[in-house]
């Protein structure tokens, strides 16, 4: 057996895969961290052996094949690959450009430049998964970088796509005060049953492994949030999605939007900023988890000007009492930070941000693994560290049960049995 420091691994790799998408299958790793965490529960004293893009074995293993490399990974923990929940890999910070000009001034050619470079650092922070969920007025392109990765073109996570998400006629943006200016829309507007059923098939069609919709959004009267489609549309969208086999995630901050959400059964509701213990309790009962985006709350709110070290303004005191209510109720809790709003790679800043909402370390561990894999539907192949499960697998300095942002301190990042590396000379 062939012994590999990680200062080897180092000198090899320089940040590139350690073996091709053609010869993976031939590769067997023995990983020998301090602990793992399985998806669940902390485990001291595992090793986990890792035949090609499976995980063979785990726990304390003795019959190690001859011809496995070892990789020791002393003084780290080994966990899942985690999975981003909320993404937007064709979105880029709202500071660098607004979501208007992001929409209506750069090119599908850029933008898809720029998810390129986005789905490789999310892979290279440990997330070894995404739900990318709309790519704001790039159409069908998130379902193409899609397939560009699964055929190994592109370094990036798994993606669970949207496409181009659905809204309610008038209700989203880019909008003019020039009426009569027809604009690029962010989403697929509909009017009406018939014309959410035909988007629903037609995305569907395209390439899309969810539907998402905005069940509200800012279209008040005075600019407030307020419902788009009614109790019996989003039934009607359940019902058409779940027959192909997938599920329907809401965009909803109002507890109105979010209750007809739960009434319909969706899978998730993202946001939830006015979340009321009623609604979290109706939730819980309907089996609808929730995805609270704290991380790009905070960062708009960073963008028009608030610093951590000053008081927080009305909007992130209110979440933190929605997220406090929803923590209270016990309904599951997924993990997904909104990241386009803020910086791709940069998606432990929502794990970081549980845990100062007063979310267990180990909790929001398991709701980027296991959880977040569970809910998704990918549970029987990705979200924990055990027998029969793909090889997708990081590991960390420390512990990130006792400080989550250990989870930052990536050493090594393994997809589909395939290794990559990331900063291991720290």
């Amino acid at each position: 057996m062939r012994a590999i420091t990680l200062f080897m691994l180092i000198l090899m790799v320089a940040g590139k895969p350690l073996h091709s998408q053609t010869n993976k299958a031939a590769s067997i790793y023995l990983l020998e961290p301090d602990r793992v965490f399985d998806g669940e529960q902390m485990q001291e004293g595992w090793q986990v052996l890792v035949r090609g893009n499976k995980i063979e074995a785990v726990g304390v293993i003795t019959n190690i094949p001859r011809e496995a490399i070892r990789i020791n990974l002393k003084g780290k923990t080994l966990l899942p690959g985690l999975i981003e929940g909320h993404s937007h890999l064709f979105l880029h910070p709202y500071d660098e450009t607004s979501w208007d000009d992001q929409v209506l001034k750069e090119s599908r050619a850029e933008r898809t430049a720029r998810a390129v470079m986005h789905a490789k650092a999310t892979l290279m922070a440990g997330f070894t998964t995404v739900r990318d969920l709309g790519t704001e007025g790039a159409a069908y392109d998130d379902a193409g970088l899609k397939n560009a990765i699964e055929k190994g073109i592109i370094q990036g996570p798994r993606m669970l796509v949207a496409t181009k998400a659905i809204v309610a006629t008038g209700s989203y943006g880019p909008k003019s005060d020039v009426t009569e200016l027809q604009l690029l829309r962010g989403a697929a507007e509909v009017g009406g049953m018939e014309e959410l059923s035909r988007e629903i098939r037609t995305q569907i069609g395209n390439g899309a492994d969810l539907i998402k919709l905005y069940g509200d959004y800012r279209w008040g009267r005075n600019g407030e949030a307020a419902p788009t489609f009614s109790l019996e549309e989003i039934t009607r969208a359940v019902e058409i999605t779940g027959g192909s086999g997938r599920k329907v995630v809401v965009h909803a901050t109002t507890p109105e939007a979010m209750r007809r959400a739960a009434m319909a059964g969706v899978s998730t509701i993202e946001h939830g900023d006015e979340g009321t213990p009623e609604v979290f309790a109706l939730m819980k009962s309907k089996g609808v988890a929730l995805c609270a985006t704290i991380a790009a709350g905070e960062a708009l709110s960073e963008y028009k000007g608030w610093k951590k070290s000053e008081p927080a303004p009305q909007r992130i005191i209110e979440k933190q009492k929605s997220f406090a209510a929803a923590l209270a109720s016990g309904v599951t809790i997924v993990m997904g930070g909104d990241v386009g709003v803020f910086t791709h790679g940069d998606n432990a800043r929502e794990m970081e941000l549980m845990v100062d909402y007063g979310m267990k370390s180990l909790d929001v561990l398991r709701s980027a693994t296991s959880v977040n894999a569970d809910v998704f539907g990918i549970n029987y192949e990705l979200g924990r560290i055990r027998t029969g499960l793909l090889a997708d697998i990081i590991a960390v300095e420390g512990n990130p049960a006792i400080n989550i942002s250990a989870i930052r301190k990536i050493v090594l990042v393994m997809k589909d049995g395939v290794l990559y590396t990331h900063n291991l000379s720290r």
